[in-house]
């Protein structure tokens, strides 16, 4: 799964494919693949997300809070609780490494779960280091070695290698799924969609 940290959508189809997985009743590695929105955003700032979203989609800040409104309400369908109002945008990047080291000690998911919570249900940070910190360490991490990674360029290259990997794959936006390095699913497609492709693999596995 190629996303980012800030991405709605992302977290809203994870959870799809999540009871997508369920429901069909098979074993998945879930690998998690950084992806970001908005690489050109200085890091270390954040700007209020409604501002981003009138910028980028030409609406007025009014017009961005019923977005994100309709969001919260399309969240809350699929169980997730959104808390958007004066949520900010920022640079994803450190989040994203601390992604990849805790690839390293099993805590991908943990870790990407943790995150997405703090953004979209918490408010708290994903752009402030010692936020960052806090938050590996929530998810399992040791705080001391998300810490140093945060202040060398560890995984830089990683993070920057998965946005590549997923232009040559034909993704323009997140979420975005690779299954079983054949089926591509664009976007938070229903469960019932990703169950159709995970009923394909299953039965050509075992065909």
């Amino acid at each position: 799964m190629w996303s980012d940290l800030v991405c709605p959508w992302c977290y809203l189809g994870k959870r799809r494919f999540e009871r997508a997985v369920a429901e069909v009743g098979v074993d998945v590695e879930l690998v998690h693949h950084s992806f970001q929105l908005d690489p050109s955003f200085p890091r270390g700032t954040s700007r209020p997300t409604r501002e981003v979203l009138a910028e980028k989609f030409g609406r007025t800040l009014e017009e961005a809070d019923a977005m994100e409104a309709e969001m919260e309400e399309r969240a809350a369908a699929d169980g997730l609780e959104y808390h958007l109002d004066g949520v900010h945008m920022g640079n994803t990047v450190d989040g994203h490494r601390l992604v990849h080291l805790a690839a390293a000690h099993g805590l991908a998911d943990a870790l990407v779960d943790r995150l997405y919570a703090a953004h979209f249900t918490e408010r708290r940070s994903l752009f402030d280091r010692d936020s960052l910190v806090t938050l590996a360490a929530e998810a399992g991490l040791a705080a001391d070695e998300a810490r140093a990674v945060l202040e060398s360029d560890a995984y830089e290259a990683e993070v920057a290698a998965d946005g590549e990997q997923a232009r040559a794959l034909g993704a323009s936006g997140v979420p975005f799924f690779v299954i079983d390095q054949r089926f591509g699913v664009a976007g938070a497609q229903s469960p019932e969609v990703f169950a159709q492709v995970l009923r394909r693999v299953s039965d050509a596995a075992a065909g």
